[in-house]
């Protein structure tokens, strides 16, 4: 049992405040469910409501209230309700997010209580990214691969060969097209944007492809950080692209993805890596006539595995009706309505069923290419890590800004990442 950080008064003032939220629940014979939903885009929270309100018309006797909640805030949110008692029954949120919430038994663990139909659909690798310890404390739902949105004219002016899925960019390759690209665009121009704002997922996600995964665990079951050869494939790439080859622009590093849309649309960049998601923007903000096209992200020499931290759904361990929640789990999570959530996020579903519809594999927005890299998605390399979002903060995240800014040198990096990191990763690995 955990400790609580909250007194016994404050607790009772919670429960005040609530109206003794789990006996008022059945007061008029019904179980209530909150879920806390985190979608933010309109066909999105569209569907997440539609979904709710079908439940509800034929579940007269387990009711489900929508939440809104934000990304922006989700973490320190479900922590504060978390500690005061007053958490949603379920809860959305994303699986590199679960970790210090799993581990502090904040949340139920869904092993006896997922149905048989909905473990077999989602793959092993899926539900590796929301298993901690023995337990497992979310169901993965949707991920969203970084892809390369391409304005179609440029590329097909300058003859370079277009990738695809089965035939995809090396990361060399990718370099070298880059290079050709500024060339013929002229001053001013680049062929490669990298909005890198958030540079630490990007750089261990695509790593993947290269054989990087910087985290390494012992046989202690400790972490340690050793960045080797194949974890400086890809920052190598992007830091000779902004500092050597100058096919990448320098003002877009510090940028979030949809800050370098205007130039992607104006012509000033050729390539944006961005998550999948971002499809939805440019469908909506592009000018009249323009052209663009979804490219596979560089393949490595292990082709074009990428790491994912997918969306989530969990059930608060305090919840007094876990049984109740799984069930509207594995109504919101059928393959028809996964593939509703998915293109309302315009993202991927993870399970197998869902991925299958053909309305996932038309090549119009990029649909296609995006089902065909699912595939190849593993878990993110810092998935399980505790004590990640403060070495990601304090240690990775100035360390890479500096070195994709020619600031500091790859040896450099690779000492601030261990020599810094290392410490801080150990403080949360003591017990």
């Amino acid at each position: 049992m955990r400790i609580r950080t909250f007194t016994a008064a404050a607790a009772a003032l919670a429960l005040l405040l609530t109206g003794c939220a789990s006996e008022g629940e059945r007061e008029d014979g019904k179980v209530r469910l909150r879920f806390q939903s985190l979608a933010w885009q309109q066909e999105s929270v569209d569907a997440n409501k539609e979904l709710v309100a079908e439940w509800n018309a034929a579940h007269p006797d387990i009711q489900v209230d929508y939440v809104q909640g934000s990304w922006d805030s989700v973490h320190d949110q479900l922590l504060t309700s978390f500690e005061g008692g007053e958490a949603p029954d379920i809860i959305h949120d994303a699986s590199d997010d679960l970790a210090d919430f799993a581990y502090g038994g904040y949340l139920a663990d869904l092993t006896g209580l997922l149905p048989a139909r909905l473990r077999a659909d989602i793959p092993a690798h899926s539900w590796r990214t929301t298993t901690f310890g023995e337990g497992i404390y979310g169901v993965p739902f949707l991920q969203e691969p970084r892809m390369i949105m391409a304005n179609k004219k440029i590329l097909d002016s300058s003859g370079v060969r277009i990738p695809t899925p089965e035939r995809p960019w090396s990361w060399e390759e990718f370099r070298q097209v880059a290079k050709d690209l500024t060339a013929s665009m002229g001053k001013g121009r680049y062929a490669v944007a990298w909005p890198l704002k958030e540079p630490v997922s990007v750089s261990l996600n695509l790593g993947l492809s290269a054989g990087g995964r910087l985290f390494h665990r012992g046989g202690d079951g400790k972490v340690t950080v050793r960045f080797t050869e194949a974890d400086g494939v890809v920052p190598r790439t992007i830091h000779d692209q902004v500092g050597i080859d100058r096919s990448a622009s320098r003002s877009t590093l510090g940028s979030g993805g949809s800050d370098t849309l205007p130039g992607f649309f104006g012509g000033t960049y050729a390539m944006v890596p961005l998550g999948f998601s971002y499809r939805q923007q440019i469908t909506q903000q592009a000018p009249k006539g323009f052209e663009w096209i979804v490219l596979p992200a560089p393949a490595g020499r292990h082709g074009l595995a990428q790491g994912v931290s997918p969306q989530t759904l969990s059930i608060a361990e305090d919840s007094p009706h876990k049984k109740e929640a799984a069930l509207f789990l594995d109504f919101f999570l059928q393959p028809r309505n996964m593939v509703r959530l998915a293109r309302g996020d315009w993202m991927l579903p993870t399970g197998t069923a869902a991925l299958a519809d053909p309305s996932l594999h038309t090549p119009e927005d990029g649909w296609a290419t995006g089902a065909a890299v699912a595939r190849q998605l593993r878990p993110a390399p810092a998935q399980s890590v505790r004590g990640y979002a403060e070495w990601k903060d304090k240690v990775a995240t100035p360390a890479f800004q500096e070195y994709y800014s020619g600031a500091i040198d790859a040896d450099e990096l690779r000492e601030r990442l261990e020599k810094d990191g290392n410490p801080v990763l150990a403080r949360y690995q003591r017990h």
